[in-house]
């Protein structure tokens, strides 16, 4: 028996291909372009139909010339677009309520107590650090037959209890 997901997921299985090539997408843009020639012509016909007159004096497809704006009108424009910026800017250095406006941050120094107390603290966890390395390491025999004990459970000795025995081995 097929479960419902599966029924649904082979309705709406897509057979779209990985990878695309040059070939599947040239075919992809002839289609397209095809497509778009037919609603071209759909669109022109409708438009005879509403304006028989008007669509004589143009050809279908044809595009109206593009229109020249004068460099005194451009000039216009220039000037107006420049001071269309320069309000906005105006209005972005006024502050717009003293609650939005902050002060800046302070920025944030370290006294000389809490400098030196990190300072300290530092040299005290390198301390510790030399000391953990300058403890004895086990014995190559006692990796040796860790190594071949790996099959069975250890117990785990503490670090004080392990050099007790080291040391009673000496």
């Amino acid at each position: 028996m097929v479960s419902k997901h599966k029924r649904i997921r082979a309705q709406f299985r897509t057979h779209m291909p990985q990878k695309l090539t040059a070939e599947i997408i040239n075919a992809a843009i002839e289609g397209l372009e095809s497509q778009k020639r037919r609603i071209d012509s759909q669109i022109d016909e409708l438009r005879q139909l509403l304006s028989p007159a008007s669509m004589e004096a143009t050809p279908s497809g044809a595009v109206a010339p593009k229109r020249k704006i004068s460099a005194a009108g451009r000039r216009r424009m220039a000037a107006a677009q420049q001071a269309r910026w320069a309000k906005v800017r105006a209005q972005a250095e006024l502050p717009s309520s003293p609650a939005a406006s902050k002060p800046p941050r302070q920025e944030r120094k370290l006294s000389a107590a809490g400098r030196k107390a990190i300072s300290e603290a530092t040299k005290k966890r390198w301390a510790l650090k030399r000391a953990e390395a300058q403890k004895p390491r086990p014995t190559a025999a006692k990796a040796a037959t860790a190594k071949k004990t790996t099959g069975k459970k250890q117990k785990k000795v503490p670090r004080a209890a392990e050099a007790v025995v080291t040391a009673t081995a000496q």
